[in-house]
């Protein structure tokens, strides 16, 4: 499957390079978009020492930390909320009696390589954080665990919406709110939020271990809704919980499915 995945995308990047200048053009792009988000976070420390409790270096960790996450599986996964344009064009047909899984060839449908550049951003800024913030050297070893951890759950979200959208034939944006819509909410401490939508984002869609709770034992802070400690190493298993009703979402999704106009 992962070669499968790698061939398809390949040949994506191949078409995408074939103009050297817009290719390298759409990273630069991407870097300085995202870039804004940074630019936000700095203004806000301008006026403020602390936000929700967390000093400006912490909030950047954090925000690192989600938008890795949130990048990768934006360049490798969100095609998938492309499915209502595929069931209305019928060519969802074509990929069905390919002998490659449905999910991989949306996944790869126009992928883009030039989204790149948001990761190598999002990767600078968790760095710099790191590098600038007093941190047991010992609980480093969760930063990656974090990462592939955002990057499960954010693709499991999307793979969820784009579930939906065999049911509800057009709904994209019902996923981006949550996807995207999650990538904005955890860029930031929670502790700004209130105890209600932290709970939320803990107990029923888990995207406070996309950095939250994986960042309060990295940079030893206590929880300040009073979450006990051992819930901060349950990010994997959030992940898997999650992954199983994305999978047989999608699995229930292609049942339905009954070609064009179903």
């Amino acid at each position: 499957m992962v070669r499968t995945y790698a061939l398809l995308a390949w040949a994506w990047t191949r078409a995408a390079m074939a103009y050297r200048a817009s290719f390298a053009l759409m990273i630069v792009l991407g870097v300085a978009v995202t870039a804004t988000d940074v630019a936000v976070i700095l203004v806000i420390f301008s006026h403020t020492t602390a936000l929700g409790g967390f000093t400006r270096d912490e909030v950047l960790f954090l925000y690192g930390g989600a938008g890795l996450s949130f990048a990768l599986c934006d360049m490798f996964v969100s095609s998938v909320d492309r499915v209502s344009q595929h069931i209305r064009a019928g060519t969802l047909d074509t990929m069905l009696v390919r002998p490659v899984g449905a999910w991989i060839q949306l996944a790869t449908d126009r992928f883009a390589p030039t989204r790149a550049g948001r990761v190598v951003q999002a990767a600078v800024v968790l760095g710099y954080a790191l590098s600038v913030l007093d941190v047991d050297v010992r609980r480093l070893w969760m930063v990656p665990v974090m990462v592939v951890t955002g990057v499960v759950i954010f693709a499991a979200i999307w793979t969820l919406g784009g579930a939906a959208q065999f049911f509800l034939t057009d709904a994209p944006e019902v996923a981006n709110a949550f996807t995207y819509g999650g990538g904005q909410l955890t860029q930031y401490p929670l502790s700004v939020y209130g105890r209600d939508l932290a709970r939320g984002v803990t107990y029923v869609l888990p995207l406070a271990f996309v950095n939250w709770q994986p960042a309060l034992y990295v940079l030893d802070r206590d929880d300040p809704f009073g979450t006990p400690g051992f819930v901060r190493f349950l990010g994997p298993v959030a992940a898997a919980v999650l992954t199983l009703p994305a999978w047989l979402a999608w699995r229930q999704g292609l049942r339905h499915y009954r070609s064009t106009g179903s």
